[in-house]
């Protein structure tokens, strides 16, 4: 196997099998070639834990990737055709035997950095980059390093994200005469970049126990899991709701936890989540926040659903039922990954609440996130 691929998958597993650090689908990795020539990346939909030598990547030719963000052409396109003629270049800039898959959509955020890059959406930066004056705390938090980080304001996922850190990172290497080796995008993530992995994790690592060491850990409930009985009886309250409301019949699934618990008995939690979205993962696995329900009666919370539907909005597939536990409307596979961003999104939300307020996608960053194909792509895969 190529030392580099090698790399990438070492790399890849040991951050995705962290749900702190990444959930579902989302994130990528990335391992450029000693000749500068190519570029190894995660493929899109692929979970970074099951990356193999025979799946879940591409090799890519830098110079094409590269190409694509300096094409003015491409800038003057409509929002969506553009996006398309962006997945169409990854393609043709793929230099492998495979078929079938994609490169990250992502890629040119990686091909203008350095040798070894890691994209997570951890849950400890998150709270930052979710919060209002989260950049100002970050710096502060970071302030110390002797090179300094690189914020990154919301920019739509894709080519315009891509076009928007390559200026900001020509701006940075102008000033300090080297690349940014910590990025953090606001209501995104993080952003990694080093010379070798091994130097990767270590930031990795870094920079999530500092954010974390500034973080509200939510208290660990009291109380047992709610009876059988009761949770068969909100599971079917819930099914009936969700078919009145959609006309779809879809499994429901059950989740318990500490995380869970700790989050409805706080007296806060229900304005929490009446904050919008605060990731394009959130929306795009979990249809937004979970509805908060206070005692499960069918025929208000398909009134809540109507409602939704009604005036344009994505409707909640995931519902807290104070007391009992985490509902989720989903097939089997994706159930566990909407369980993984919702409960993330608990902790989220408590933290950025604490520091100054939630901040939240606005409609136009929304809806561009619901018409964006390549994330749909990127759903589809893993609900298969």
């Amino acid at each position: 196997m190529d030392e580099v691929l090698s790399q990438l998958i070492t790399v890849s597993r040991v951050a995705g099998k962290d749900t702190s650090l990444i959930q579902g689908g989302g994130g990528n990795t990335s391992m450029k070639t000693r000749d500068g020539k190519y570029m190894y990346i995660k493929a899109s939909g692929t979970a970074l834990k099951d990356m193999s030598r025979d799946t879940g990547w591409r090799r890519l030719r830098l110079d094409l990737v590269r190409a694509i963000i300096k094409d003015k052409s491409i800038a003057q396109l409509d929002v969506y055709s553009r996006e398309t003629e962006v997945v169409n270049r990854l393609l043709l800039a793929c230099a492998d035997n495979f078929t079938g898959s994609r490169p990250s959509v992502e890629s040119h955020l990686h091909a203008f950095l350095g040798k070894c890059v890691i994209h997570l959406h951890p849950v400890a930066v998150l709270a930052y980059a979710c919060a209002r004056g989260g950049q100002v705390k970050l710096e502060k938090l970071f302030s110390k390093e002797k090179f300094p980080i690189l914020w990154v304001p919301y920019t739509d996922p894709g080519f315009m994200l891509a076009k928007r850190l390559l200026r900001l990172v020509s701006e940075y290497e102008r000033k300090f005469g080297r690349k940014p080796a910590i990025l953090f995008l606001e209501k995104h993530g993080l952003l990694i970049s080093a010379n070798s992995t091994e130097r990767a994790l270590q930031l990795v690592h870094k920079v999530i126990n500092r954010c974390r060491s500034r973080l509200k850990q939510l208290k660990v409930a009291k109380g047992k899991p709610a009876d059988k009985e009761i949770v068969t009886e909100t599971r079917v309250c819930i099914s009936k709701a969700f078919f009145e409301a959609t006309g779809r019949q879809i499994p429901i699934s059950y989740f318990h936890n500490e995380t869970v618990a700790a989050f409805w008995g706080r007296k806060d939690a229900q304005n929490m989540l009446s904050s919008a979205v605060l990731t394009p993962d959130e929306l795009l696995y979990a249809n937004g926040p979970a509805m908060w329900v206070d005692k499960c009666e069918a025929e208000k919370i398909a009134s809540k659903l109507a409602r939704q539907i009604e005036t344009g909005k994505k409707h909640s597939i995931a519902f807290l039922v104070k007391g009992i536990g985490l509902f989720i409307a989903a097939g089997e596979k994706l159930a566990p990954t909407i369980r993984d961003i919702v409960e993330s999104s608990f902790v989220i939300r408590t933290n950025a609440f604490r520091m100054g307020g939630i901040l939240s996608l606005n409609k136009r960053q929304q809806d561009f996130i619901n018409k964006w194909e390549s994330d749909v792509f990127r759903k589809k895969l893993l609900s298969v």
